[in-house]
């Protein structure tokens, strides 16, 4: 318990600037780092019964807008789960720096073949022989993104750990 209470209070320490503080092209430019250094991307979905359900997926880099694609097999459970309820979230993790930015917002389901050309990496032919008929798209629009990462000097409230939460709609930070 005591080791506890020391390393925490050696965390609370460690805090250098309050979400306010922080602007917001620091904190995308810091997620947007992130997500790079990420390896996988857990992409969250709500089944039926309104359960999360979580895989790892290869993303796409995000835009401008910090929307993300993925690509699917169009009989996949996310596929329908997303069509059932279209809320989402995203999940990376930067392992080497303990760093995180989780992305809520919209999924939904995209077939065009313009968009399937334009989203596709080579190397997934293996997985998608199908080619463009039995491939589909994810894009998720983001509404909010929230970021932490201590070694980049963000972090969360020092009462409630709520980190940095920034509206995409108006990149206002909260």
């Amino acid at each position: 318990m005591l080791a506890a209470l020391l390393i925490m209070a050696g965390l609370a320490g460690c805090r250098t600037k309050k979400p306010a503080e922080l602007s917001t092209d620091k904190l995308l430019f810091t997620a947007r780092e992130i997500v790079s250094a990420a390896e996988i991307c857990t992409l969250i979905t709500l089944d039926s019964t309104g359960h999360p359900r979580a895989r790892a997926m290869d993303a796409f880099l995000p835009d401008d807008d910090f929307v993300v694609w993925f690509g699917t097999n169009p009989k996949s459970r996310k596929v329908a789960q997303i069509q059932e309820d279209a809320r989402v979230t995203l999940y990376y993790f930067d392992k080497a720096s303990g760093s995180y930015v989780l992305i809520a917002g919209k999924g939904e389901v995209i077939t065009s073949a313009e968009a399937k050309k334009h989203h596709w990496k080579p190397e997934w032919k293996k997985f998608y022989p199908a080619y463009p008929e039995g491939y589909a798209l994810l894009k998720v629009t983001p509404v909010w993104l929230e970021l932490l990462s201590e070694a980049r000097g963000i972090t969360g409230d020092p009462m409630t750990w709520q980190p940095p939460r920034i509206y995409l709609d108006s990149l206002e930070v909260r």
